[in-house]
């Protein structure tokens, strides 16, 4: 004879009033402490990075210098930049915090390529002072620039208005019919 069967509850694996296994809590717990405990984790290294960003990417970058390339055309756009079809030597160098980003920015063109340069930017030959040298020793500095005496050095800077960044333009015109700019374009955030 067999013994009587025990009603198990809809839903349930075990008999009324019984208990699961200990085997099946302890692999429950594990669960649970995975399910918390990866997500936190992860939340925790993103965390570290994010706070990190600004200084090590600008660590990087200025490790880097500028780099011998045209900056992407969507850069160019945001810092408005109207860097001359026929420029050569072109080289850019950008910085970016929460509040103001920069984009450095030489090359060499020619004197009608600096005249629609300037004439792009609202501006003429007519504003660049003579003898003037208008990216600071700072900026000049970040990306390894010298503005030596014994020059024939022009600069102007274009403030800042509405959507416009602001623009350092510095002029090498030792030789007017290849003249090298150096600027920088700094847009700020509000």
């Amino acid at each position: 004879m067999t013994p009587p069967a025990v009603p198990i509850r809809p839903g349930s694996e075990y008999p009324p009033g019984g208990t699961p296994p200990k085997r099946r809590r302890w692999v429950q717990w594990i669960v649970v402490a995975v399910l918390i405990l990866v997500p936190s984790g992860y939340g925790a290294v993103a965390a570290v990075q994010s706070r990190d960003t600004d200084g090590a990417k600008s660590l990087k970058a200025e490790m880097a210098g500028l780099v011998d390339d045209w900056p992407a055309r969507t850069q160019r756009s945001i810092y408005q930049v109207p860097i001359p079809y026929n420029a050569t030597k072109v080289a850019y160098f950008e910085t970016n915090s929460w509040q103001t980003s920069s984009l450095y920015v030489q090359f060499t063109t020619t004197a009608g390529g600096l005249d629609t340069f300037l004439a792009q930017l609202g501006a003429g030959r007519a504003d660049l002072r003579n003898g003037a040298v208008s990216v600071t020793a700072d900026q000049a500095g970040r990306v390894g620039w010298k503005f030596s005496p014994g020059h024939d050095w022009a600069g102007t800077v274009l403030p800042a208005h509405g959507d416009k960044p602001r623009h350092e333009i510095t002029v090498n015109l030792d030789n007017p019919d290849k003249p090298s700019v150096y600027l920088v374009s700094t847009a700020t955030f509000h």
